[in-house]
């Protein structure tokens, strides 16, 4: 069954068959380009015999629009195996009908039920005792049909004709072959659909708003729907703290506050011990202020400002009018489902709020002033009242012609950007005292999705714009202003990387790098290095899914999307200096030795060999989560250096990390090709990285590749990691430099590895960490000379023939109070632990005792420990 597309008239709908797995289909069952299939049912014992409701459902951005004719769509029958069909009307809504959603009882097929819309009490769940023949309405409660175009979902238990579940805003059960109704309890509203167990109908999987969730005793009880993720989130903002939070409005499960890298030091069991509600719900927009402390959110045009100390949400709506139900003209203010809610960059006292026209406060929402006249084109014919024909859907949210874009310029105070969605774009140069609609000509009715201020240029502005909603129109429409918007430049023609059906939702810019852009589409992810001149997909492992929002935060990529969640890129500092390369420029900062030239060899060319400019790092000590695959990927902590081979790197490659005297910490040598059955590295996947790590090795591979350093000296001496293994120490704040050898040339960059701001405002001194490191290696090497110690009364012992073992009744005893065969045998009592349950720790686990102590925070020493 296709429905179609839900935003214009197209052929590819009805009911299609095929008789070769899906290789080929064939439409058996056409009504028109407008009337799709809804839902195909197969007869449980006689699978010739099929059941087909077909559906005219319209999406337009000013109305629902949920039925047609009687005499086009509904239910229709095939006896054939659905090479024919039936139109059935007997019993059924004779002028219009809508949704419906048709079920067979498994248990007698000649039973079928069906939930069907139709105007008054002409719709409602629907019965057949003749194999869909005739119907009857068995019951038409509005209950059962609170939004059909949203909900609708009828399902019968396969053992028990009569017993009958609606699936509405409630989840509802019948016993009487749906006569009467009673409510069931699910986690969550909105219900949308069943299973039962065919051996066993007690067991049932249901899906609602929330997610899925299952019973094991026909629906007494549920399991959690907070076991997976199902997130659509509609944008994503974030704040200044570390590390920085995101802020999301998620589909009907409320507002989120997300940690960017988990906060503690400490492994959480879940990250849902670091998360949290914040202001508004579902629908939002978001919006903190820069520490976090205060966050502004909408809940369906209703605004609210959230304090994390007191956890507590003030409200500050604007007119609080009850909206729902009303004509459009009846709103004081048209408030859209996915309300403007915006905290200037200039000053975060400043919070904008968005209907028709632009609000602000100064004031945290005491009050709120008009700035703006009505920014939207208001349409006459297109204020009407949303559901038609047949059922009214007025939530007070699905509203047309308001505000649904704004930003304040950065480099500018007091220029503002406004896009509606229903078409025009606006722009104001003193602080909303006039304002100047500055829409592109060719861009007629365009929900306006997304407005950009240029980080760089003065007048310089971007949108991101779509049409499908209003003439079925997939094209990408991403514009530039560099004259406040007197003239703009169309930067997705179809033919420049875009595809030409790729709606497109959001445009962002590169704080850093001017002429690097970001796009989301309807279907992923898009970047251009040349100012839009080209495009080229930058999907990595991202889902095709739509991105609704894109922030650059701290040279990290941050993108919320509709159905998969939150993705963060890593340190993208290679794509600014790719886009640098691109207009002809050297690689961004750092130094070089030996004499080498990196200036690209032609205009958008890279050298044969590059080490792009590390970014700054951050010296934290997050920890990573649990390995899961409900649960976030965490990065590693560390630096990430990049790398760029135009052809595969010889073994006289390596990289090596330089302290600030020029002394080796790490070195990475090129590592032997893997085979072509070799299993994939996944170390970069969400397993438990306590500490993070490093990578391994060079790869022996042209193309580009990253390097993670864990930030950590060599740990302890031991006799298999002679150099030092795992578990040294992190290296204090300061200036490094990484080093590049191949082909007898040098490349040198310098980088900064700076202290957690936290700890800072704890009392800690970057001089502080630095006695505290210099500590932790003095522990380090007496641990490494113990264990060499070890090793030496080893061999001694077994060069000498000593007898290896402890006296009788040693175990668990003190070497004090002991008598041994051998001085040696005394003498390595005193360095190794004896054998056993709680033993008395020796040399080396009193010293591994200290540097556990000293290891564990950013801290100065203790007096005991030294």
């Amino acid at each position: 069954a296709a429905l179609g597309s839900p935003f214009g008239p197209n052929d590819e709908r009805g009911i299609f068959k095929t008789i070769d797995a899906g290789k080929t289909w064939k439409k058996t069952l056409f009504v028109n380009n407008e009337t799709g299939g809804r839902d195909i049912e197969v007869d449980w014992e006689n699978p010739d015999i099929l059941y087909a409701a077909m559906y005219r459902g319209v999406r337009k951005g000013w109305d629902i629009i949920s039925g047609g004719p009687a005499s086009e769509g509904g239910i229709y029958k095939s006896t054939d195996g659905g090479e024919t069909w039936k139109h059935i009307t007997s019993g059924l809504p004779a002028d219009l009908i809508g949704k419906i959603d048709i079920e067979i009882s498994r248990s007698n097929p000649r039973v079928l039920y069906a939930m069907v819309e139709g105007l008054g009490t002409q719709g409602g769940l629907f019965r057949s005792n003749d194999a869909g023949e005739s119907w009857t309405n068995i019951n038409n409660s509005q209950q059962l049909r609170a939004r059909p175009f949203y909900f609708h979902y009828v399902n019968v238990n396969p053992k028990n004709e009569n017993e009958v579940w609606v699936n509405e805003l409630s989840l509802r059960k019948s016993t009487d072959g749906g006569k009467t109704f009673n409510a069931v309890e699910t986690p969550h509203g909105d219900n949308h659909g069943m299973w039962f167990n065919p051996d066993n109908p007690s067991i049932i999987l249901q899906v609602n708003d929330g997610g899925a969730n299952v019973s094991l005793n026909a629906g007494k009880s549920w399991s959690s729907i907070l076991n997976q993720p199902t997130a659509e989130y509609y944008m994503v903002a974030v704040d200044e703290q570390y590390p920085y939070r995101l802020y999301m409005p998620q589909q009907d499960n409320s507002t989120l506050i997300i940690p960017s890298v988990p906060p503690v030091s400490w492994g959480f069991d879940s990250p849902v011990q670091a998360w949290q509600q914040a202001s508004g719900c579902e629908t939002g927009q978001i919006w903190p202020k820069p520490d976090g402390k205060v966050v502004w959110g909408a809940c369906k045009g209703e605004v609210g400002r959230y304090n994390t100390v007191t956890g507590q949400e003030k409200h500050y709506w604007v007119y609080p009018q009850n909206r729902y139900g009303h004509d459009p003209d009846d709103m004081k203010f048209r408030f859209p489902r996915q309300t403007v809610v915006y905290v200037s960059p200039h000053d975060s006292r400043v919070i904008y709020q968005a209907s028709h026209v632009l609000h602000r406060s100064i004031d945290e929402g005491v009050t709120w002033d008009i700035i703006s006249p009505d920014l939207t084109a208001k349409e006459p014919q297109h204020q009407i009242v949303s559901g038609n024909p047949i059922t009214r859907d007025v939530t007070g949210e699905e509203v047309y012609s308001t505000i649904y874009s704004m930003i304040e310029s950065r480099l500018e105070r007091g220029v503002i950007w406004v896009g509606s969605n229903d078409g025009p774009v606006s722009v104001t140069r003193d602080n909303g005292k006039t304002w100047k609609n500055v829409t592109p000509k060719d861009l007629v009715g365009a929900r306006i999705q997304t407005v950009e201020d240029s980080p760089h240029v003065r007048g310089r502005a971007y949108i991101a714009a779509y049409r499908f909603m209003r003439e079925h129109d997939l094209k990408p429409y991403i514009y530039r202003t560099d004259n406040y918007g007197e003239s703009w430049t169309l930067l997705t023609d179809g033919r420049n990387g875009i595809p030409i059906d790729h709606p497109t939702r959001v445009v962002r810019e590169d704080p850093k790098q001017a002429g690097l852009l970001y796009a989301g589409t309807e279907f992923g992810f898009f970047v251009s290095f040349n100012a839009g001149r080209n495009w080229q997909p930058l999907q990595q492992n991202l889902p095709a899914t739509p991105v609704t929002d894109i922030k650059v935060h701290r040279n990290d990529l941050v993108i919320s999307t509709m159905g998969r969640s939150a993705y963060i890129m890593d340190n993208i500092t290679p794509l600014q200096q790719l886009a640098a390369f691109a207009n002809g420029a050297p690689a961004a900062g750092g130094g070089h030795d030996g004499g080498v030239t990196e200036q690209a060899t032609a205009r958008g060319s890279l050298p044969a060999l590059t080490i792009f400019q590390p970014r700054e790092v951050t010296r934290l000590r997050n920890s990573t989560a649990p390995a899961s695959a409900n649960q976030p990927e965490y990065p590693m902590t560390g630096a990430q250096f990049d790398l760029y081979f135009a052809s595969a790197p010889g073994a006289d490659t390596k990289l090596e990390v330089l302290d600030g005297r020029g002394g080796a910490l790490r070195t990475w040598v090129v590592l032997a090709p893997k085979s072509a059955s070799a299993a994939p590295d996944t170390r970069g996947g969400g397993g438990f990285r306590r500490g993070g790590g490093s990578s391994a090795g060079i790869r022996a591979e042209a193309g580009m590749q990253r390097i993670t350093w864990d930030l950590r000296y060599p740990g302890p001496w031991a006799a298999d990691t002679p150099e030092g293994g795992a578990g040294g120490p992190m290296v204090p704040p300061g200036k490094y430099s990484v080093r590049l050898t191949a082909g007898g040339q040098t490349i040198t960059r310098t980088f900064d590895v700076k202290s957690d701001p936290r700890i800072a405002a704890d009392g800690v001194t970057d001089g502080d960490i630095a006695e505290q490191v210099k500590f932790q290696l003095q522990v380090r090497d007496a641990i490494s000379d113990a264990r060499k110690l070890q090793q030496g009364i080893e061999q001694a012992i077994a060069k000498g023939g000593v007898k290896a073992q402890l006296a009788p009744g040693a175990v668990g005893s003190s070497p004090a109070t002991t008598k041994y065969d051998s001085a040696l045998l005394e003498l390595y009592a005193r360095v190794v632990d004896t054998p056993g349950i709680y033993t008395q720790g020796m040399l080396i686990t009193q010293l591994s005792n200290i540097q556990r102590m000293i290891t564990q925070a950013d801290q100065k020493v203790g007096k005991d420990a030294y």
